[in-house]
């Protein structure tokens, strides 16, 4: 009996010193991911998105930045999906353009990218990220200033710029 007191006890101890270890834990990994975004180039963008993902909260520098490539595919694909529903209704040679240049983003510079934070490479993830930024860009000056997919570029140019400021901080 005095055994089973003792374990349960200690049992006890042991599970509130677990559990009121948790709430330090998530407040360190939460200034992880507001240090980090504090050295990219929108705070806030970077926060919401990290934080929108599972298991940013347990994640290091590496791991956010390979989120951060999530995000990226994400908006890629965003701005497929407008980019075909804009050439269903108006096709164009602008639209072609950004069709061909989403394709860039998302055959090359996401995988580059991703592999790049994957194997502890941070420069070529830097690039893979910048690429994608200028991809972007470029689609956007195609439709010299009249253009229907603005906001998944300026989307795609923040989100990518934010990865490319992670990555440097692996430098």
């Amino acid at each position: 009996m005095t055994n089973l007191k003792t374990t349960t006890t200690l049992f006890f101890f042991l599970f509130l010193i677990v559990m009121t270890s948790l709430p330090s834990i998530t407040l360190c990994d939460e200034k992880l991911i507001e240090s980090t975004c504090r050295q990219t180039p929108n705070f806030n963008l970077c926060v919401q998105s990290l934080k929108s993902f599972p298991g940013s909260a347990t994640a290091d520098v590496r791991g956010l930045g390979l989120i951060m490539v999530k995000v990226m595919q994400s908006k890629a694909n965003d701005a497929i999906n407008k980019i075909r529903e804009l050439q269903r209704s108006a096709p164009s040679p602008a639209l072609t353009s950004c069709a061909s240049k989403y394709n860039a983003i998302v055959v090359g510079d996401i995988p580059e990218a991703n592999e790049a934070f994957s194997k502890g490479m941070p420069k070529f993830a830097e690039n893979g990220a910048n690429d994608a930024a200028n991809e972007a860009t470029f689609c956007e000056n195609g439709f010299n200033g009249r253009s229907p997919l603005t906001q998944q570029n300026n989307a795609m140019r923040d989100v990518a710029a934010i990865t490319a400021a992670i990555a440097r901080q692996l430098l």
